[in-house]
């Protein structure tokens, strides 16, 4: 059995009983039903992730795939390849806006290279799980095998599991870095949710409008091209994909099949989630929507995911930025559930 297969194989739905026993909890707080709103159904969701009616979510883990995309031939973005190799590098020295937020959200923020075109020391303190130097062009061929395709999401799933392994958390998130990589991640959506690309597409990393419009016409030439089918979602990734995308749709499965909350960051991480789901439907059981990219298309791929976002803030940097601000509102909404106090226990009246 493969690594995949395995993960697979043990997602199971969530817990209804410990969904229901943190449900009545909540009616015996001392507040008015519902009147915590989303934070209430929030907590209820994690109890029954995490199959226990007092879950903790703290300390959490999130998790930064980086990967070259060939499509940046095509002059689909407005920085440099470069930017991917030297943003990782910012990521070791703790600089980049996801170091500073997971510090703030009291998470570790774990890196991994799955297909930078760059040799990064094997000094340096991320996951070395190179697959290749980048994808190939998807404008003109499959962006990589479907072996290889299969390798990243062993890669996601394998971080995953040394992490929880070696210093345990209770909570999730997904993270991404790859100039170019929402070209792919727009084609691979367009064909999982069957919304035109240009309902989809965004302007990444500040394209102006030819650039876009050339964007526009290079995904669209590439789905013409490979035909990709949404029933069979490796052969998604694999035809127009990207190697950190696959990396944490496996992240993605793993924290399903080990029943941890995993917190879908932004336009990248939207587009591992609908390849998640494809693959595997419970897992999206497990996905909480943290935030609305600024990138339009983001809100069509929640609402196929039927996912409801946590914050409305116009960010679009993805890197897991949103979602390290929503857990710390999952830290708070389980905390709301487990330290306050019932109308009995605190002597208050309850409503006549």
């Amino acid at each position: 059995m493969t690594k995949l297969e395995a993960t697979l194989d043990n997602i199971i739905e969530t817990d209804r009983k410990a969904e229901e026993a943190a449900r009545t909890r909540q009616a015996a707080l001392t507040k008015p039903a519902g009147s915590l709103g989303d934070l209430e159904e929030l907590s209820i969701r994690i109890a029954g992730i995490q199959r226990r009616a007092d879950p903790v979510v703290d300390p959490g883990a999130i998790f930064v795939m980086a990967g070259d995309h060939g499509v940046c031939r095509e002059g689909v973005s407005a920085y440099p390849s470069d930017v991917t190799p030297e943003m990782v590098l910012n990521f070791v020295a703790g600089g980049a806006a996801i170091n500073v937020l997971g510090r703030h959200a009291g998470a570790r923020v774990v890196v991994t290279d799955v297909g930078v075109a760059y040799d990064f020391d094997k000094s340096i303190p991320i996951y070395h799980k190179k697959i290749a130097k980048g994808t190939k062009n998807l404008a003109a061929e499959n962006a990589m095998s479907r072996e290889e395709a299969v390798r990243s999401l062993d890669v996601g799933i394998e971080v995953f599991e040394a992490e929880l392994k070696a210093e345990p958390f209770g909570i999730s998130a997904t993270g991404d870095m790859g100039i170019g990589n929402t070209t792919a991640s727009t084609a691979m959506a367009s064909v999982f949710t069957g919304h035109a690309v240009r309902e989809l597409v965004g302007r990444g990393t500040g394209i102006d409008d030819a650039a876009l419009e050339r964007k526009i016409g290079i995904i669209e030439k590439a789905l013409a091209l490979h035909k990709p089918e949404g029933a069979d979602p490796i052969g998604v990734l694999s035809k127009v994909g990207g190697y950190e995308i696959g990396a944490l749709a496996g992240v993605i499965l793993a924290s399903a099949a080990h029943q941890v909350p995993v917190l879908i960051d932004g336009y990248i991480s939207g587009a591992a989630a609908l390849l998640a789901q494809a693959i595997s439907p419970l897992s999206a059981r497990y996905m909480v929507g943290t935030h609305v990219s600024g990138d339009s298309g983001h809100s069509l791929m929640l609402d196929f995911l039927g996912l409801k976002p946590l914050l409305r803030l116009g960010m679009r940097l993805g890197e897991g930025t949103g979602a390290a601000l929503a857990m710390l509102i999952c830290s708070g909404a389980c905390k709301i559930l487990n330290e306050m106090a019932t109308f009995e226990s605190a002597g208050v009246s309850e409503k006549e």
